[in-house]
């Protein structure tokens, strides 16, 4: 992300806590302090590079920091600060909950892509479009930092023909045709839920098939089908739809490119972090 939209980002949100004032700490001394943020739960630590940002904003030193991807262990000090008690107090929420949900995300995405190995050790796992409003760029990038993919951030850096867009055409075979029509710039993904939709996909030279809300079994006859027909090689497979870690493993030997898992941001659970005044 552009630094000047990180920024503009990081200042809303602690705008959107502070509001007219943060009436605690007006009561308090404004001296410089030190402070740190420890871990309260093993994780594999996601936000450092932000809080960075974050901190320089409102004239907070970082002395002294863990670093982005680490594995981390209950206790641990992740963060040493050193600045004005307001400041600190007035961007520790903020802090806290970037680090707690980027933290999670990436512990998360560390584990699915852990457990995808043990199916293909060459399987990419890669988020969805199921973030929060707003905070996807933070999500998207602690899946990053656990060794995932981002997928596409947005409409607009790739066409993705989904059910809803395929009901506006005439089936499988138009959409792609459409899309193939509009323009070379853009890879061109399109959704199937059968194994003669993934074959028409090919035919139709889509770069991207994703297999939705497939069984292995279909996951595993759509593959072999496509390798039957000399399209399997022309094409990346995406499988989605109801993956879990507990059969992650079992999609990814059937030898797809791509596993996209929505949990990876939508229900994610954040971890604990705590700063606390030296």
């Amino acid at each position: 992300m552009n630094p000047e939209v990180l920024e503009e980002k990081l200042l809303k949100m602690v705008e959107e806590d502070e509001g007219s004032g943060d009436i605690t700490s007006a009561l308090t001394p404004n001296k410089t302090v030190e402070a740190e943020i420890i871990v309260k739960e093993q994780c594999v630590l996601s936000g450092i590079s932000e809080l960075k940002t974050l901190f320089r904003l409102f004239n907070i030193k970082v002395l002294k920091s863990a670093d982005d991807g680490e594995s981390i262990k209950k206790g641990q000090q992740v963060l040493m600060l050193s600045g004005k008690a307001h400041d600190i107090l007035l961007t520790e929420r903020t802090a806290l909950n970037i680090l707690s949900r980027m933290s999670g995300i990436t512990s998360l995405t560390r584990e699915f892509i852990k457990q995808a190995r043990k199916g293909n050790t060459r399987v990419r796992v890669a988020a969805t479009r199921k973030v929060t409003p707003l905070f996807g760029y933070f999500e998207k990038k602690a899946v990053m930092v656990g060794g995932g993919d981002p997928h596409r951030l947005g409409l607009y850096d790739m066409v993705l023909i989904k059910d809803n867009h395929i009901r506006l055409f005439k089936d499988v075979r138009a959409a792609v045709r459409k899309a193939r029509e509009s323009s070379f710039a853009h890879k061109v993904e399109i959704e199937v839920e059968t194994v003669e939709g993934a074959v028409t996909a090919a035919e139709e030279k889509a770069d991207i098939i994703m297999l939705d809300n497939m069984s292995v079994k279909q996951v595993r006859s759509a593959i072999l089908k496509l390798g039957e027909k000399g399209l399997r090689n022309n094409v990346l497979i995406e499988v989605s739809g109801g993956v879990t870690l507990g059969n992650i493993a079992e999609y990814a030997a059937c030898s797809p490119d791509i596993i996209s898992v929505g949990r990876l941001t939508h229900s994610v659970g954040a971890k604990d972090f705590s700063l606390k005044i030296l």
